[in-house]
């Protein structure tokens, strides 16, 4: 019986690359319509991609149908492998920016949702500096949910996240940036509209629906009154929120900037703003990383830049 020929007996070409990067993209992101979005593409390409490589290494490497998305186990080995093969071509591109004295590659920016409605010098002035020191850095940004972020860069989706953070998480490093305020609000058609606030008694609000937001949670609320209101919704995202706010049924938080900048003040307004008033703290996110690189290390210091100019 003759030796199995080897699937990958020449050299890597840069169509092998752009294949396992869609790859990783898939396996990270649980299956072929998930990594839709994250890849901007359609499943059709993704599928094909996917086929092209197994193909190329000559074995399956995943599992797609009606029993769901699932690795085999060269599929495994391959992802593994793949991890190690783009950290090294990082590694390189890195070690090639320093000694040409030019910043090459991509930078994934994971934003939480809505966030530069009133911060737009601080981040904007930041990627402004960006462009102009690293020009030839192709910038790709996301927006999720803000609870979305720190798994996003712990898994390696993104390479920089920024978002509202509430605790320290040992396996990132964390840069301050911002404050956002936050108002309990309820909307024209709400009982509670029309009336003053030293009418309203905190034991009422309990009698009112409230939409869930990060804040509403069991453990991460910021008054303790808080864990007995009845959250009848659920919505992370503060457009959906907005949304059940408005129809004069619901109270939930939302940031101020948000209602202004989206033409509210007269179809909602804060209630109780001297017990429920909050702010969220914003910070940029990343994964230790190393001095020499470019790529991350600029980005992070055109942020650093931005805010110190704000403070000026």
């Amino acid at each position: 019986m003759g030796k199995r020929k080897a699937a990958l007996s020449g050299q890597l070409a840069d169509l092998d690359l752009r294949l396992l990067r869609v790859f990783k993209a898939v396996v990270e992101s649980g299956g072929f319509t998930p990594a839709e979005v994250e890849l901007n593409l359609a499943n059709s390409t993704i599928s094909n991609y996917i086929s092209d490589l197994e193909k190329r290494l000559d074995m399956r490497l995943c599992n797609r149908g009606r029993g769901g998305f699932s690795l085999t186990d060269h599929g495994k080995v391959v992802y593994e492998a793949t991890q190690d093969l783009l950290s090294a071509v990082d590694q390189f591109r890195n070690r090639v920016n320093i000694s040409h004295e030019r910043i090459l590659g991509h930078l994934h920016l994971g934003f939480a949702e809505h966030m530069l409605g009133a911060y737009r010098s601080c981040i904007i002035e930041a990627l402004r500096l960006y462009t102009e020191k690293a020009p030839d850095v192709r910038v790709r940004i996301t927006s999720m949910g803000s609870d979305d972020v720190v798994p996003a860069v712990l898994d390696g989706r993104v390479q920089i996240g920024i978002t509202v953070t509430h605790r320290s998480i040992p396996e990132l490093d964390f840069m301050p940036l911002f404050d956002e305020e936050m108002s309990l609000y309820c909307a024209k058609d709400h009982p509670l509209y029309n009336r003053d606030d030293s009418n309203i008694s905190t034991g009422e609000l309990q009698r009112f629906k409230f939409v869930e937001s990060p804040r509403l949670m069991p453990g991460r609320e910021v008054d303790p009154v808080m864990s007995s209101w009845n959250k009848h919704a659920s919505a992370h995202h503060q457009e959906a929120r907005a949304a059940l706010i408005l129809t004069g049924h619901y109270l939930g938080f939302l940031p101020q900037h948000l209602v202004k900048n989206w033409g509210w003040l007269t179809e909602m307004r804060p209630l109780m703003q001297d017990r429920f008033n909050y702010s969220n703290s914003f910070s940029a996110i990343t994964k230790p990383y190393p001095e020499n690189d470019l790529v991350i290390g600029t980005f992070m210091e055109c942020l650093r830049e931005a805010v110190a100019n704000e403070t000026n």
